[in-house]
């Protein structure tokens, strides 16, 4: 696998405490300067083996600082960075190009409280020490409408390889979580991540344009998206034409009010395709598993394979939809229709579910070769399935699947198997979900008391 050859264990034959650079982990001491003055003596290491920054135990209060390449930062299980709560501290910054504005308001946007551009052999680590964006302030001004700029994710990344996030919480986010964006090589791992299921847009993990990304054994519990993938808005992603591809998503449990398990979307117009994500465990949430899309994204969401997926207590298991989300302004092209096709979905059990699914496509875009296998979903509807403007293929599904997708594999029938091409739909293989139908949440029981 690609991100076989990345790990957060590399030796670094410099290393500092940010304690010797004036640092005060009281909780109340503004560290900014210590963690910049702290980085800035590395940077004289990058080319002699890279350094270290360790946080040991306390509450360091500290506003963005920006990382540097060949270096590891490292986390006390004790240690707590805190994001300052003073807007002033995190600066503004251009809007991303494949956004072309901000992704709330127009113009520019708030820098991450841990930030890096065009770096190489970076690692953020530690024994399950946190990170705490104190994202609440930022909640309050997004509710009350006095955002003067989109506000900041907790971690971004920007035109970056070889990236290791590890071992780590992080929790509270005044936004997104965890945004890699036009990356590659790019490893999580060994995270938990956590905000108020009511807090806004504090999505989990999103790889954007980026590719050649593992994701893998992580708990995460959020008011948005757990795990999702983007690859720039409209005719600004179009335009950049950077996709997110080659993505590796395994071993997820997680739980969100508002949003998806996994999704897609909706900012896809640069393209999303060839992921495979499995090994998933979504409770309590709106949606399992879902793609958003809508007239004028243009792109393409193709060669996505799910599977081992449980679901327990979510309102609409799988949700494709063709007309979703806002636009960036009014100068995007309603004709740039999205492309959606190869679409493996197999193996997932769900009790108490609600709607099983909404496969809903585009008028004159039908989203194609959408496979189901081996889905067994007790649904508390009447009407389990909606689907509409799509076209696949089924087997052993349960409750029984719409007329779309109802039909036995013609000629060109095909299925995406989680390599780089589709294989015809009769070859798919598939297990019996007898052995499936046992409550797949026993062993996470502890994570949600």
């Amino acid at each position: 696998m690609f991100c076989n050859d990345l790990t957060a264990s590399v030796h670094r034959p410099h290393s500092v405490s940010i304690t010797e650079f004036g640092a005060v982990g009281d909780g109340v001491t503004l560290n900014t300067k210590a963690f910049k003055n702290a980085i800035f003596y590395l940077s004289s290491f990058a080319d002699k083996g890279g350094a270290e920054l360790f946080v040991p135990a306390g509450r360091w209060l500290t506003g963005s600082f920006n990382l540097i390449s060949h270096l590891t930062v490292s986390l006390d299980a004790d240690a707590v960075i805190i994001g300052s709560q003073d807007s002033s501290d995190w600066p503004v910054i251009d809007p991303l190009p494949s956004y072309g504005r901000g992704r709330e308001l127009p113009g520019k946007r708030h820098q991450s409280l841990i930030f890096g551009s065009n770096l190489t052999d970076v690692i953020i680590t530690g024994a399950n020490g946190t990170i705490d964006g104190q994202g609440e302030i930022w909640w309050n001004w997004f509710h009350n409408h006095t955002l003067n700029y989109t506000r900041p994710p907790l971690l971004e990344l920007m035109y970056s390889n070889r990236v290791v996030i590890s071992n780590l919480t992080f929790m509270n986010a005044p936004f997104w979580n965890i945004h890699p964006v036009y990356c590659s090589q790019v490893l999580v791992q060994h995270l938990t991540i956590l905000a108020p299921i009511s807090s806004p847009n504090t999505d989990g993990i999103d790889p954007d344009s980026s590719s050649n990304v593992c994701i893998e054994d992580c708990y995460i519990r959020n008011g948005d998206d757990i795990v999702v993938i983007k690859s720039g808005w409209d005719e600004y992603g179009i335009s950049f034409a950077h996709p997110s591809s080659n993505i590796s998503i395994r071993n997820i449990t997680g739980q969100t009010r508002n949003s998806a398990g996994i999704a897609f979307g909706s900012e896809m117009s640069g393209g999303i395709s060839d992921v495979r994500a499995e090994g998933l465990r979504f409770i309590n949430s709106v949606h399992g598993i879902r793609i958003k899309t809508a007239p004028g994204r243009g792109g393409y969401v193709k060669n996505i394979y799910i599977a081992d997926v449980s679901m327990d207590n979510v309102s609409i298991a799988i949700r494709i939809t063709g007309n979703y989300g806002e636009h960036p302004d009014n100068n995007y092209d309603k004709n740039a229709l999205p492309v959606i096709s190869n679409i493996t979905i197999k193996d997932v059990v769900g009790v108490n579910i609600g709607t099983a699914g909404m496969l809903l496509g585009i008028q004159g875009d039908i989203f194609s070769n959408i496979c189901l296998s081996n889905v067994s979903l007790s649904s508390k509807s009447a009407d389990p399935w909606n689907c509409s403007l799509v076209e696949g293929y089924s087997n052993s599904v349960s409750p029984e699947i719409c007329e779309q997708l109802r039909s036995s594999p013609g000629p060109g029938q095909v299925c995406y198997d989680g390599n780089s091409y589709p294989v015809p739909a009769a070859q798919q293989p598939h297990k019996s979900g007898a052995t499936r139908l046992q409550n797949p949440f026993l062993k996470f029981a502890s994570l949600y008391s």
